[in-house]
């Protein structure tokens, strides 16, 4: 499992930097994902880093959110900027596409004053 961390509550406008921790040799050409899923609704794909560096945003956090990760560390963050109030939800770090074996606990933002 990857073990997502670094959320909490947030007043909007406010930042957050999340972190996961991969475990393997082969991170560095894994693809990885950062994902979330708010109550009630289906999780969803929030950004992408992919072994290239290149990276992918849903539209909703384009400009917001920053996806990189450390190799050395085999570590994936996602630098929160901008936060909104529907930006609540658990996040959750997996590849891309998401492996089912994967899927950890999440960690909880909330946005909200």
């Amino acid at each position: 499992q990857l073990q997502a961390s670094g959320g909490g509550l947030v007043q909007p406008g406010g930042s957050l930097r999340l972190s996961c921790v991969a475990s393997g040799s082969i991170f560095s050409i894994t693809n990885m994902g950062w994902y979330r899923q708010a109550p009630g609704k289906q999780r969803q794909l929030v950004a992408a880093i992919l072994r290239s560096d290149t990276t992918n945003y849903a539209d909703s956090v384009k400009g917001r959110f920053t996806i990189s990760r450390d190799n050395a560390k085999n570590t994936v963050y996602l630098q929160m900027n901008s936060l909104k109030p529907e930006d609540t939800a658990v996040y959750y770090c997996n590849l891309h596409p998401p492996r089912l074996s994967d899927w950890g606990q999440g960690t909880q933002v909330t946005v909200s004053s």
